[in-house]
């Protein structure tokens, strides 16, 4: 195996809550309005230090979508997934962005909390 090189951001981060690995910067956050079978989760636009798992038809709360699970670089747990292809054409503004799980990430900024929106939304997720 070869050796690991991970990309360092600079700028706030979010980091893998299992070994603090950066994963996204807090500016290439798109929405907070997200769930998942696992509780809240937020969409991203760019996200680095990952690997993919193989695409799969899966069926969202917003409809079906073409998606690949994605994984810690570093200690290989599971943080979200990507969205490789939507099927509806209201949902094509997901295309090659990532969901990261609100439960599996840790704000990498020393003095900064999550904010933890209470109001109802309609969100995406699986139908798990």
């Amino acid at each position: 195996m070869g050796r690991l090189f991970v990309v360092d951001l600079e700028g706030r981060s979010y980091n893998c809550k299992f070994c603090k690995t950066q994963l996204t910067l807090a500016d290439d956050l798109v929405s907070k309005a997200f769930h998942c079978h696992r509780g809240k989760a937020y969409l991203f636009s760019n996200a680095v230090n990952i690997t993919f798992g193989p695409g799969e038809e899966r069926m969202m709360l917003s409809g079906m979508h073409t998606v690949a699970d994605i994984f810690c670089c570093c200690c290989g747990q599971i943080v979200g997934w990507k969205y490789e292809a939507a099927h509806e054409k209201s949902q094509k503004y997901k295309e090659g962005k990532f969901v990261l799980e609100r439960g599996r990430i840790i704000d990498g900024g020393v003095d900064s909390e999550f904010y933890i929106d209470t109001r109802p939304t309609i969100s995406d997720g699986e139908d798990a």
